[in-house]
């Protein structure tokens, strides 16, 4: 076995407040100076560690030991990696903590999302990329995770209203296998709002080696962006409120609304029938009146 191998991955933070109990006291005082300021153990010394956890050197190695390291530097190594997640998720906070309603902050969070994105979404290159789904044989819709796999299938519903041939796909494997059918009259929408998920960035590679163009909805910049024929931007503003979901995914389903009525003009009188016949269907069949929504 390679000894200079990279050490098999695991959460830090979860493992020292595992072994807490089982911890010597003097032990217990470096764990709870870590977790107090992950940033700031991971770039400190043995010394500066020990001095301010009032513990001896030999204490703090017996600790980074204790907890499943081979040692001082691969603790502080692993501890580095947990702060990248950031601090936010190891302080207490919450709702209560909130000066005003939750309602409010959830507004005012989205509310700036969409401002920000609005301004992204008026550079983008939205007719180019309307123009390619207008011509494409067929359309598949990429989405992973919790925000995008929902919002392909949003993206497959908007799509079909306006006549184009469109199915999604969410899982991993069958993106992979439908990627590697697809010819250069398709297109593929993928949805991220990192841009870094390296099953989706691999499936979009595989589908543009087999000649598909690619619009992603996803960060500028990123691996996902970087290959994509069109790029239709999206910025995520996370804050510190961390229990409430995404703000991000507001901003996707703009950039989604935007992208898709681009295509519905640009289709004029086609889009116009189309979707005169599907409101026909639905108020033969439910009843209302003229303004009621296209859909339930």
């Amino acid at each position: 076995m390679n000894s200079t191998a990279e050490p098999l991955a695991f959460d830090i933070v979860a493992r020292i407040a595992e072994c807490a109990p089982e911890l010597r006291s003097a032990e217990r005082k470096v764990a709870a100076l870590i977790l107090d300021d992950l940033t700031g153990a991971s770039r400190a010394s043995i010394g500066a560690l020990a001095q301010q956890a009032e513990v001896s050197v030999a204490t703090v190695t017996r600790f980074a030991k204790a907890v499943g390291c081979r040692d001082v530097r691969e603790l502080k190594l692993r501890l580095a990696q947990a702060a990248a997640v950031g601090q936010r998720f190891l302080q207490a906070g919450g709702p209560t903590d909130a000066p005003e309603p939750i309602a409010t902050r959830v507004f005012d969070e989205l509310q700036t999302a969409l401002a920000h994105n609005h301004q992204l979404l008026r550079q983008a290159p939205l007719a180019e990329a309307a123009a390619a789904l207008r011509a494409a044989r067929m359309i598949y819709v990429f989405g992973m995770g919790g925000g995008s796999t929902a919002l392909a299938d949003e993206m497959r519903f908007r799509l079909v209203r306006l006549g184009r041939p469109v199915a999604t796909y969410q899982d991993g494997l069958l993106q992979r296998m439908v990627a590697s059918t697809v010819s250069r009259e398709c297109v593929v929408i993928a949805l991220s709002t990192t841009g870094r998920v390296p099953e989706m960035v691999e499936n979009c590679k595989i589908a543009r080696s087999y000649g598909a163009s690619v619009i992603a909805l996803t960060a500028p910049a990123s691996p996902l962006a970087r290959l994509a024929d069109w790029v239709i931007p999206i910025v995520a503003f996370e804050t510190d409120f961390i229990y409430k979901p995404s703000s991000s995914r507001y901003a996707m389903m703009m950039a989604l609304d935007v992208l898709v009525t681009e295509l519905a003009v640009s289709q004029g009188d086609e889009s116009r029938e189309l979707l005169r016949r599907m409101k026909h269907a639905l108020d033969t069949h439910r009843g209302g009146g003229d303004r009621q929504p296209l859909g339930d």
